[in-house]
């Protein structure tokens, strides 16, 4: 499946921060984090472009995941935990707009 080249840099940002793959336990957080910033269909692209990648098991787990990121809050420390992962892979986690965007007032 081939990504536009924003959703492309989104999964190298997942992929940089976790080069070992995203633990279950991640997803939640990870997908509410990504809703806040993405739309649903470029969240339900990425997690298609990581199930491919993975098992079917995983792949069932990660589209479960984003069900519950719409109903479900994660917790505070879990969201700190998963965006702390992104930032080191290199995802703008603190700033506004999506990802790569031009901050306003900051040109581009």
């Amino acid at each position: 499946m081939s990504l536009p080249p924003f959703l492309s840099s989104v999964v190298g940002w997942l992929r940089a921060g976790y080069p070992e793959g995203v633990p279950s336990n991640d997803y939640l957080p990870l997908f509410a984090l990504l809703s806040r910033r993405l739309g649903d269909g470029d969240v339900s692209a990425i997690a298609d472009q990581l199930a491919a990648e993975g098992d079917p098991a995983s792949a069932q787990a990660i589209h479960g995941a984003i069900a519950a990121a719409t109903i479900t809050r994660p917790l505070d420390s879990d969201v700190a935990r998963v965006s702390a992962r992104l930032a080191a892979g290199g995802w703008p986690a603190d700033e506004p707009g999506r990802p790569g965007d031009p901050v306003a007032g900051q040109g581009g």
